[in-house]
């Protein structure tokens, strides 16, 4: 059984958490989820999802939103502020953590070590801890500023995901766009999926 971090910052691009999420929770696997209060005006703006401050409802709103009976694994959800959490230790043996989305202010602060949340508290970590980090900004353009966080970031061990969908796969609706991102996140933390199809060259993977 694997362990797996989800961060939620103040970006947009939550659609493509809630399809990470619904994937993760439908594993044999244990999830950590945190959101940031940014995070929750954007989870608010939308898909009109309103998290409670109490922990307990917060589950089951999440659970609902991913549409999610049950986990197969297990479900906790850390306050944002609380920084004495597990996943705040090199010693809790997280095996990937994804930010989805990654404001550019989370990857500033990622970058230059600045851990005033569990968001980037438990990134830090999965840096010195060499353990799977992978952020997910969707801010356009970008500056040289943000250019520059991320290639810090990079250079420590992490891995810059853009939430830029493919085409190659001719892709009928929206779910089938956020399927591409989500599948190359999920793939990326090493957990296996079916989102994303292979390419197999012209004609062949139609």
């Amino acid at each position: 059984m694997s362990i797996y971090t989800l961060a939620i910052s103040g970006s947009s691009g939550v659609p493509y958490t809630r399809r990470v999420l619904q994937q993760l929770l439908l594993s044999e696997h244990e999830i950590k989820v945190v959101v940031s209060d940014a995070g929750r005006k954007v989870l608010e703006v939308e898909e009109g999802i309103l998290l409670d401050n109490k922990l307990e409802n917060t589950y089951d709103t999440l659970l609902a939103w991913s549409e999610v009976n049950k986990p197969k694994g297990s479900l906790e959800i850390y306050n944002s502020k609380d920084v004495s959490a597990p996943i705040a230790s090199g010693s809790y043996p997280v095996t990937g953590m994804a930010i989805v989305p990654c404001s550019g202010g989370t990857i500033g602060r990622v970058a230059n070590g600045i851990s005033n949340g569990l968001i980037e508290r438990a990134a830090d970590v999965c840096l010195k801890e060499r353990k799977r980090l992978i952020i997910v900004p969707r801010e356009m353009p970008i500056s040289l500023v943000h250019l520059k966080n991320m290639t810090s970031i990079t250079e420590a061990g992490g891995i810059i995901l853009p939430a830029s969908p493919g085409f190659y796969h001719k892709p009928k609706s929206i779910s089938d766009l956020v399927d591409t991102v989500a599948g190359r996140i999920l793939s990326l933390l090493g957990f296996e999926n079916k989102l994303l199809k292979p390419w197999l060259g012209v004609n062949k993977g139609e």
